[in-house]
């Protein structure tokens, strides 16, 4: 009788033992299916960007988390104009704006340094890409167009500081992401 209930108890042990390792061999794979990829990592990571070569008036893309991000160096004429059309413009202080909290940004210029905007290119209405358009009064936008981004699926526009325009389908400013500047270096997603 002693002799049939230790076997008992090594066969319990034994399977006890037995199924706790299948549990573990089948949850392992599991939770490391939700861990995020590698290459999540890397496209959530910051974002470098050298601006030494960016010339006066020009735009550059880049991408950061899949979404493109706008640079623009700003020339002194640019940032004069910011003041032009302040009246034409649905949220000039940037108040509704998605950006981050600091008085710099809810200024005219939007910028750590207003020489460069950094901005989502995102449209804020239906998620289009605008286009840059820095031209004062071309054909085809009107004579109260002061240079900005324009976006061709709906006719948002928003000025060189990605403040949007009354009356247009779009009611939030382009939104800023994080970012630090280093010397001549901007990086994206990393505040100072």
């Amino acid at each position: 009788m002693e002799n049939l209930q230790t076997r008992r108890k090594f066969l319990l042990g034994t399977v006890a033992t037995m199924g706790s390792v299948a549990v573990v061999g089948v949850a392992v794979p599991f939770i490391s299916y939700l861990k995020p990829s590698a290459k999540a990592y890397v496209g959530a990571a910051p974002v470098e960007v050298d601006i030494t070569g960016l010339e006066m008036g020009r735009m550059m893309r880049k991408l950061w988390k899949g979404r493109p991000i706008f640079i623009v160096h700003r020339s002194k004429e640019m940032l004069e104009q910011l003041s032009a059309h302040e009246d034409l413009l649905a949220d000039s202080g940037s108040k509704n704006s998605t950006q981050p909290d600091k008085a710099e940004f809810k200024s005219k210029y939007r910028s750590l340094v207003p020489e460069f905007i950094v901005l989502l290119g995102v449209c804020t209405h239906l998620g289009c890409a605008p286009l840059y358009r820095p031209e004062i009064a071309p054909a085809d936008l009107g004579t109260d167009w002061y240079g900005g981004f324009y976006c061709p699926c709906h006719g948002s526009k928003f000025d060189l500081s990605g403040r949007v325009y009354k009356g247009v389908p779009a009611q939030i400013n382009l939104e800023i992401p994080e970012y630090s500047i280093q010397s001549n270096k901007l990086i994206i997603g990393k505040s100072a």
